[in-house]
């Protein structure tokens, strides 16, 4: 699966930063310097995707 770092800017200049394609704590490590850069996060909002393993995705992979 592709592993993607998106960053949103609002019409107010807030911004957001979104991964797509991680599993587990490693969102986090590969999106740290983008949050750095940015500022002072707000809030956070995870994903089902953070609570999983890097084996049960690739479990879920196989089965499709």
């Amino acid at each position: 699966m592709n592993q993607t770092i998106e960053i949103i800017i609002s019409a107010d200049g807030q911004t957001r930063v979104e991964t797509k394609g991680f599993t587990g704590s490693d969102c986090r490590t590969a999106s740290r310097f983008l949050e750095q850069a940015l500022g002072q996060a707000t809030s956070e909002q995870l994903k089902p995707e953070f609570h999983q393993s890097a084996s049960e995705e690739t479990h879920m992979q196989e089965g499709l």
